[in-house]
């Protein structure tokens, strides 16, 4: 036996080191168009990942100590998969200097030659025409790290980067505190907690291409764990916090309408209709709570330009950006083949009233009653969603992933791993999907959601405690 638990710590011990040259590599070396190698490493890493997992689950200390490592292997890397990283120090110099970000074009400042910050040519040259042509659209507390970047390195890049690296990690070090302590009262074990805190896909898009969807995770677990506590009042707060970093928590609210109203009918037997109106006005309260939190964090650069401004460049992801997608490809090659042009302002119209369509009849018709139920609600109505998008970038993933780690459905898992095959739309500096391995990615995601949800034993079994 100790010669056996000697073995099994060389072989955790390699994998760590396997790990983090994957992640060095990835983060230094690697050039985005050598998308071979990308995938290669990527495997390598995943399959260590699962490996450490299944050695170390019960390990907490290691598994927190090495996800923090992992993470700081990136620390002075220049995000090189991704170019999204100029434009938020752009906004976050633009903020510090007193200009409202979202109410200027990069393009029309650097053709004026009025560009306020510092480094303006490097940051616009960086962020593309595609970002520079078009108004900023991340909500007020993204702008806030934006600016903490900008405060304490407004004159290096490199130095913005390392600032927003920190709090990206100090998100993903919150997200396990509150993750694992959601886990225990709903009586799962915490290392599921692993399969999102240790996943190559969330260490890599999140800090090495600097990724917000960490800091808004964070606040959505934290404002979870206090919806189950029972201060909903806090968990209302908390999850306006999200929404002012990533707009795409705004899809929960109807999801929470049977937590609200239902789930305690249960214990009053005949007299539910009070439980459920008492409910229904506390639902309406936790919603006037996170709306007016919103508006009260937009103030500061309210006006009707930027109203205007920001329901454009938001209008922009339905009908005019497409990447990864899946059945909207199915429907544009529909519209190909019968009408002769791209229906992607059409279909980009209809696609949210199905959404809401779909995201109403499982907030009521579905029984979400106990909270485990609610999560399984989230899950569901984000990923049909990420299904129907024009857009789904590799990053959006990482909601869906933290989402299944509070239930028993594991596809967004696969997915992690299968979504490294969009990056071959960067094998060469023009840019152009390849729809065979977008068909590949969603067949594999597909595939195994069905198993899970018709073929898997269904029967509710009480996961092992930690």
């Amino acid at each position: 036996m100790i010669v056996s638990a000697e073995k099994y710590q060389n072989f955790s011990i390699v994998l760590v080191l396997i790990s983090a040259f994957v992640y060095y590599y990835i983060g230094y070396p690697l050039v985005r168009t050598d998308v071979t190698i990308l995938i290669s490493l990527f495997a390598v890493g995943f399959a260590s990942f699962y490996g450490l997992i299944q050695l170390k689950k019960t390990n907490f200390i290691f598994l927190a100590g090495i996800a923090i490592v992992f993470r700081l292997v990136f620390l002075g890397s220049i995000p090189n998969l991704s170019q999204d990283f100029y434009r938020f120090i752009w906004d976050g110099r633009m903020l510090v200097e007193g200009w409202n970000p979202y109410l200027y074009l990069p393009n029309d400042l650097m053709a004026s030659g009025i560009a306020p910050i510092a480094e303006a040519q490097e940051l616009f040259n960086g962020m593309g025409n595609l970002s520079a042509s078009h108004y900023t659209n991340y909500p007020p507390i993204n702008q806030l790290c934006f600016a903490i970047a900008g405060l304490f390195a407004g004159k290096s890049i490199l130095g913005s980067v390392v600032v927003l690296r920190i709090l990206i990690i100090l998100a993903d070090v919150g997200t396990l505190y509150f993750g694992k302590k959601l886990l225990k009262r709903l009586d799962l074990s915490v290392y599921n907690i692993w399969w999102y805190v240790l996943n190559p896909f969330i260490i890599i898009e999140l800090t090495g291409n600097l990724h917000f969807e960490g800091v808004m995770i964070f606040f959505v677990v934290w404002s979870l764990y206090l919806l189950h506590k029972g201060s909903w009042i806090w968990a209302a707060i908390v999850l306006a916090l999200s929404v002012s970093v990533k707009l795409i928590p705004l899809i929960f609210l109807p999801l929470l309408f049977q937590w609200f109203t239902k789930h305690k009918a249960s214990e009053v037997s005949k007299k539910t209709f009070p439980i459920i109106w008492k409910g229904a006005l506390k639902l309406l309260a936790f919603y006037g709570i996170v709306i007016a939190t919103i508006i009260i964090l937009f103030l500061p650069f309210l006006s009707k330009q930027f109203i205007e401004n920001y329901q454009q460049t938001v209008g922009l992801w339905f009908q005019n950006f497409e990447f990864n997608a899946s059945f909207y490809y199915i429907a544009r090659w529909i519209g190909y083949e019968t009408i002769g042009w791209n229906l992607i302002k059409e279909i980009g119209r209809v696609t949210p009233i199905i959404v809401l369509i779909f995201v109403t009849g499982i907030s009521l018709f579905r029984n979400n009653k106990d909270f485990q139920k609610t999560m399984t609600a989230l899950l569901f109505g984000l990923s049909f969603y990420f299904f129907t998008t024009t857009t789904m970038h590799p990053w959006y993933l990482a909601t869906l992933l933290i989402l299944s780690v509070l239930t028993k459905y594991r596809f967004t898992v696969i997915w992690s791993f299968m979504i490294i095959f969009s990056y071959t739309a960067y094998q060469n500096e023009t840019y152009a999907e390849n729809l065979y391995f977008v068909a590949f990615e969603y067949i594999v995601v597909y595939g195994f959601l069905i198993y899970e949800l018709f073929f898997r034993n269904t029967k509710k079994v009480k996961t092992e405690t930690s």
